[in-house]
């Protein structure tokens, strides 16, 4: 007889500390009968999974893929129909620039039965570990994500937009790009002296924040030799971190 077909949870792992997890994840994942796994899933994360369970890791760096994303969509595919209980697992949000749509459409065309379970995305999770927060009713009135790296390896972003006035921009996968992003914000309108900071690793115990100005910040980190996983926030939010830094030793 046949093997039923199982289902798949598309789950978000958070920014990194197991605490972050939703409820729902956690049981999920103690639950699964396999668990696919991203490069930025915090290791205590995957300490909650069964003994017996298959824990496959797909990760991606940069210039470096475990599997290329049709085959990870596949292998999905493959766990559910072999009857399988799968935690399909990224850090952060899933569909926050985790490519979780584009494996959810995979699963809805092979007729696989899913879910989807959120996850503290970066942004909030290095806004609130970094203590600059978001937004501020007096200092910026909206703020916008962005990826600062495409599939074809380009940055080329609505730079007049980014540049707006009185928000806060947030941009994923950026350090590489920094000087580009830095001299295009500042071409597009934004003043030399806006702040900005990157933050790595951001909820983890070494997390670290560079803090600078759209002129300076690239050569800070090109100094900190500061790698990914880092994301960008650029705006006057920045200002507030020297009030509001809770968790990191300075």
């Amino acid at each position: 007889m046949r093997q039923p077909p199982g289902i798949v949870h598309l789950v978000g792992a958070g920014p990194g500390e197991t605490d972050l997890l939703t409820l729902r994840a956690a049981r999920l994942i103690a639950s699964a009968d396999a668990i696919v796994f991203d490069h930025l899933v915090g290791g205590g994360v995957l300490e909650l999974a069964r003994a017996d369970a298959q824990c496959l890791y797909v990760g991606k760096q940069a210039g470096h893929h475990t599997l290329d994303q049709a085959e990870i969509n596949a292998r999905l595919v493959r766990l559910a129909r072999d009857g399988l209980d799968v935690v399909r697992l990224k850090g952060g949000d899933p569909f926050i620039f985790g490519r979780g749509g584009e494996e959810i459409l995979a699963l809805v065309e092979a007729g696989i039965r899913f879910d989807v379970t959120p996850g503290v995305t970066a942004a909030s999770g290095a806004a609130a570990y970094s203590g600059i927060p978001l937004t501020h009713r007096q200092i910026a009135r909206s703020c916008v994500f962005a990826t600062g790296h495409f599939h074809d390896g380009s940055c080329d972003l609505d730079w007049p937009s980014l540049a707006r006035p009185d928000q806060t921009v947030v941009i994923y996968m950026g350090v590489g790009a920094l000087p580009v992003i830095s001299a295009q914000l500042i071409a597009h309108g934004l003043a030399a002296s806006t702040p900005a900071a990157a933050i790595r690793n951001a909820s983890l115990p070494d997390q670290k924040t560079l803090l600078g100005t759209l002129a300076d910040l690239p050569e800070k980190v090109r100094t900190a030799k500061l790698t990914p996983p880092a994301l960008l926030v650029i705006g006057e939010v920045v200002r507030l971190r020297d009030g509001l830094n809770w968790f990191e030793q300075t």
